[in-house]
């Protein structure tokens, strides 16, 4: 039993850590939740883009390693896309095969640029592949991304500098933004 032994453990810290997006959030929280991809997955609320595609035209504008252009992806859609380096890298290798790309070494990573048939391609391009990713998220869920963000950095700030005071208010400030934030889908007009 000793393989059980290590899924117990890691379930019974997975239960206590609130800050590891499992239970401890309640149902619909983390991973397995709405959205969710199974442990350690970031839940799909928005269609994928086309990674393909998306290549080309960050191609197209200069050279870049490739996790460069997943960071490229993931600041254009607000984070609201973050291609894998699971579809990004396969592809990348794929456009390489079809000659639309070359990958040469520099400093111990691949640097890729178009050749001219990919250059081709990628002008025949007719929007930018992001922006169809965005327009189908919505305005609401890249502006509710950046609020978080900003209040996540807002606690981070006060949690490592704050008095245990300070603390302890912010604490109750962002637990009561999350009921109002609950109470509103309820309709309850005191969560207004």
């Amino acid at each position: 039993m000793r393989g059980n032994h290590h899924f117990q453990d890691h379930e019974s810290r997975r239960r206590r850590d609130p800050f590891g997006w499992g239970p401890a959030f309640g149902p619909g929280f983390g991973p397995g939740g709405p959205g969710g991809r199974g442990r350690g997955g970031r839940g799909r609320r928005t269609r994928r883009g086309n990674v393909r595609a998306a290549l080309l035209a960050l191609l197209a504008e200069r050279p870049m390693h490739g996790y460069e252009m997943i960071q490229e992806l993931d600041s254009r859609t607000g984070g609201v896309w973050r291609p894998s380096p699971g579809s990004v890298y396969p592809t990348l290798q794929m456009l390489e095969d079809e000659g639309l790309i070359t990958g040469t070494e520099q400093g111990g990573k691949r640097l890729f640029s178009l050749t001219e048939t990919g250059r081709a391609e990628a002008d025949a391009q007719t929007a930018a592949p992001w922006d169809e990713v965005t327009a189908a998220a919505g305005e609401n869920a890249l502006r509710g991304r950046e609020a978080v963000g900003q209040l996540m950095g807002a606690l981070h700030q006060v949690m490592a500098v704050g008095s245990e005071e300070q603390k302890a208010r912010a604490l109750d400030v962002v637990n009561d933004a999350r009921r109002r934030v609950y109470g509103i889908l309820a309709d309850d007009p005191a969560a207004e």
